[in-house]
């Protein structure tokens, strides 16, 4: 009688230890398309690699929003960020050609005059402006690289022109500027 009371008390031993092994770290999947776990005491697991799914990139929709901070009469006034690192007050000048800089802005870029340009300005006037280039410009979103800009020495606010913008359609509201880049077509490659 002994031999079989041993008997039962080791299986029932063995089947109480496998259901709380098997109870205790149970997991559900959350959603199969996603394809991660969450273990009872709430860790996430990704499980990307077992179900092969790689990470979906963000998708460029080629329309970039600025945030219009201020208007100087009734022109925006926008943050543009140089090099990646230095961001600057700037009017978006619809009838500006190129990007002009302070002479403060080229200080604070440690930015080294390379050449001169002349330039008519909106009185008529031609005046003669030194010029140097940048690694890129960026604004709210979108990222011109390699770009050659004037220094103005005694202006106050740079602005930014269209060899920044002038690749896409520009849309200009009250406190959004709108940016679409243009479909490229045999016209304007």
């Amino acid at each position: 009688m002994k031999s079989v009371f041993s008997w039962w008390t080791t299986r029932v031993t063995v089947i109480s230890t496998l259901f709380i092994l098997l109870s205790g770290n149970t997991t559900q999947a959350n959603d199969p398309g996603a394809c991660f776990m969450t273990t009872e005491d709430g860790r996430t697991i990704n499980l990307g690699s077992l179900c092969g799914i790689t990470p979906v990139k963000p998708v460029d929709t080629g329309v970039y929003q600025i945030p219009i901070k201020r208007r100087s009469g009734n022109t925006p006034i926008v943050d543009v960020t140089f090099n990646g690192k230095k961001t600057f007050e700037m009017i978006f000048d619809t009838g500006a050609s190129g990007t002009l800089i302070t002479q403060s802005m080229a200080n604070a870029l440690q930015l080294k005059p390379s050449g001169t340009l002349q330039a008519s300005i909106a009185d008529g006037s031609v005046i003669k402006l030194k010029t140097g280039q940048v690694k890129s410009i960026g604004v709210g979103g979108a990222k011109v690289n390699n770009v050659r800009v004037a220094i103005a020495p005694n202006a106050d606010t740079g602005l930014l022109g269209h060899d920044f913008f002038g690749n896409y359609d520009v849309k200009i509201g009250k406190n959004m500027i709108e940016l679409y880049r243009r479909q490229k077509t045999a016209s304007n490659q």
